[in-house]
């Protein structure tokens, strides 16, 4: 389901619990910033900060380290997600192709300090919507291995909004050519969007946005796109109805633009917006008849002072 789709629920963040410490005279535990489920927009990244302590002890401990990944994709074919675990010196682990895939590591934590270690997650930019990757990280002190703590880790591929600019007054067939030159491509355009009250710009909802770059590329009228992703939160007045009457106010001058008094002018006189009709007094009728029409048969021309 797209973003697009006023139908659509909007979750709630969910709040992060607090992560138990394992009992004992000394403990180690991972201590996790922010979401440990996170949702990653194709061809982008996310990082996960988090620290390990050993608690109620005053010597210093060897740890190691464990990470395993679990990849599940939506389609055969879709390709792998990139890890990186890495601390103030240099890389802990990673799954990159250049890295020689061990997953474990080891390091001393001294007394009252803890470990600072920053998780990233890149999402690949082919990756199909629902794709993902689950980052399980375990813990243990190497002289007393029962002391442990293990931290999950999830991210989900999801699409973005991106904004094309066009040439101003060819929206529409800006709209149309993308739409027509991306569904034959595996790209998983979800929506356009080319709203009437925007001009030079069209909104397109797609999971592999490097390649609508390229499709952008080779469409009349455009101008390229504009950097970074656009919120839902920036589209979503344009995607609920407005009231045909909304911005008439009784007092306005207006021009009726269909019916029997097409081209006529009229001051508004009361609105129901139930109805979204309003009822006008006509200034060439020889009796001031009001006159009730569809709200959207009229065009405002001067505003109530």
């Amino acid at each position: 389901m797209g973003l697009f789709d006023v139908n659509s629920k909007k979750q709630e963040p969910k709040k992060e619990a607090d992560h138990p410490a394992p009992s004992g005279s000394k403990s180690l535990q991972f201590v996790i910033q922010g979401e440990t489920n996170r949702s990653v927009p194709s061809g982008d990244s996310t990082e996960c900060e988090m620290s390990l302590k050993i608690l109620d002890d005053g010597q210093t401990h060897s740890v190691s380290l464990k990470v395993d990944t679990v990849f599940s994709a939506t389609e055969e074919g879709s390709p792998e997600w990139f890890v990186k675990l890495y601390d103030a010196v240099g890389v802990v682990w990673e799954n990159t192709p250049s890295a020689d895939h061990t997953n474990e590591a080891s390091f001393d934590i001294m007394p009252g300090e803890e470990k600072n270690l920053t998780l990233k997650i890149n999402s690949p930019s082919g990756a199909r919507f629902g794709d993902k990757v689950t980052v399980l990280i375990s813990a243990a002190i190497k002289d007393d291995p029962g002391i442990s703590d293990v931290v999950t880790i999830q991210a989900t591929a999801r699409q973005s909004i991106l904004a094309v600019k066009t040439s101003i007054g060819h929206e529409k067939t800006v709209a149309d050519s993308i739409a027509s030159r991306a569904k034959p491509k595996p790209m998983g355009v979800f929506a356009i969007l080319s709203p009437a009250t925007i001009r030079g710009y069209v909104f397109v909802e797609a999971m592999n946005t490097d390649g609508l770059r390229e499709v952008v590329k080779g469409v009349r009228r455009t101008r390229g796109m504009v950097k970074g992703e656009t919120t839902f939160a920036e589209i979503e007045h344009f995607l609920t109805p407005k009231p045909i009457v909304a911005g008439i106010v009784e007092g306005d001058i207006v021009e009726l633009i269909a019916g029997p008094f097409k081209g006529e002018k009229a001051r508004v006189q009361q609105i129901d917006q139930n109805k979204e009709e309003i009822t006008v007094e006509l200034f060439e009728a020889m009796v001031p008849i009001p006159v009730t029409i569809r709200g959207d048969h009229v065009r405002v021309l001067e505003k109530e002072k």
